[in-house]
C-alpha cells in the first residue's frame, strides 16, 4: 500500500523542483527552453489530478471504516496504532492537496510564460512596422 504514496512522494518532490526552476532568475534563452520542456511534460503528467483525487477518497473511505479504538479494553498498543494511522492519513492528505496544488501552480506558470512570449512577439511585429 506505500507504493503510491512513494510514487505521489517523488511526483511532488519533481514538481516542487520544477517550480523552483521556473521561479528562479535565468538567462532568457534558457527559461524559454525550460519552459517549453515544462509544457510538454505537462500534459502527460495530468495523470497526477486524478491519482490525488482517487488517493483522497481512499483516505476518507478507510477514515470512515476505521475500527474506533476509545473504549476502556483498548491497549496502549492499539491506541497508538490508531493515532499512527490517523497521523499517516493526515499526511496523506496533505501529500495529495500538494501535488494538485503544484500542479496547478507549474500549469498556470508556464502558460504565464508563453503569453509573455506571445505578448514580446506582438510588441516586436509592431516596432517592425
Amino acid at each position: 500500500m506505500a507504493l503510491q504514496w512513494m510514487i505521489l512522494t517523488y511526483v511532488v518532490a519533481a514538481e516542487a523542483v520544477l517550480a523552483l526552476l521556473l521561479t528562479l532568475p535565468s538567462p532568457k534563452l534558457l527559461k524559454n527552453r525550460l519552459v517549453s520542456l515544462v509544457s510538454l511534460v505537462l500534459q502527460p503528467s495530468l495523470f497526477i489530478v486524478p491519482f490525488a483525487g482517487f488517493q483522497l477518497l481512499d483516505i476518507y473511505w478507510k477514515n470512515e471504516h476505521r475500527l474506533m479504538c476509545t473504549s476502556e479494553i483498548c491497549t496502549a498498543a492499539e491506541r497508538d496504532r490508531y493515532e499512527k494511522s490517523i497521523y499517516k492519513a493526515q499526511r496523506n492528505v496533505i501529500l495529495c492537496v500538494v501535488a494538485v496544488l503544484l500542479y496547478w501552480c507549474l500549469y498556470r506558470i508556464s502558460k504565464y510564460y508563453k503569453d509573455i512570449q506571445t505578448l514580446e512577439e506582438v510588441e516586436k511585429r509592431y516596432k517592425n512596422q
